[in-house]
């Protein structure tokens, strides 16, 4: 009697739960593929991020031309902030991102190649300096990222030192024929004060400690 009680209690368990069964696998099944489709699409829309760096003069860039092997080349951005490249001439490149000169590229040599495929990345940055003179523990030049600021800029070059006059701090900016004067009152900047002095520097800036 309890083994056929047990038999059909077996029975009815299978009848019962093949639904359940299924519908419990097909979600195991979802679950271990939905993370291989994310992982598939994260470098797809990384790669389609354009970058927001300003070239300088004395970067150096390479360009190429997709199935173009004569117009495939490392170029060096001139001083006036110029490059020359084949069928294009020359090309404003400083101040510009390599998106915006691919853009002035492809236009140009539209001309000699229906729909040319450009690209143009920065292979090393040798433009973009930065100048800190004055009381500081370690004055001279250097070679910046995107974004920094004055007080990262003092940091890098050492310090102030005991004789620094905080407060008459200076960044001397030359854009074109002008050259501004930016105020920089370290006092004030450390304690969290005036923080909109603390600007972000561009290539070319130089950082004066009284």
């Amino acid at each position: 009697m309890i083994r056929q009680l047990r038999y059909r209690f077996r029975g009815y368990l299978l009848n019962s739960g093949q639904k359940s069964l299924l519908s419990f696998l097909m979600l195991l099944l979802f679950a271990s593929l939905s993370p291989i489709a994310m992982t598939a699409e994260e470098p797809v829309s990384g790669r389609t991020q354009p970058s927001d760096y300003g070239i300088g003069p004395e970067d150096l860039l390479e360009i190429s031309v997709w199935r173009e092997e004569d117009l495939q080349r490392q170029v060096l951005v001139r001083p006036d902030g110029k490059i020359s490249f084949p069928l294009a001439g020359d090309i404003q490149a400083a101040g510009r991102t390599t998106e915006q000169v691919q853009q002035d590229i492809r236009q140009k040599l539209q001309r000699y190649i229906p729909d040319p495929v450009v690209t143009v990345t920065v292979v090393t940055v040798g433009g973009n300096k930065i100048y800190v003179i004055g009381q500081v523990n370690n004055h001279g030049a250097y070679v910046i990222g995107r974004y920094v600021d004055v007080l990262q800029a003092l940091t890098v070059a050492g310090g102030l030192t005991p004789f620094a006059s905080e407060n008459k701090i200076k960044v001397l900016r030359r854009e074109g024929d002008q050259e501004i004067v930016l105020p920089f009152e370290y006092a004030d900047v450390k304690k969290g004060q005036n923080l909109e002095q603390n600007v972000i520097l561009k290539g070319g800036d130089t950082v004066v400690v009284p």
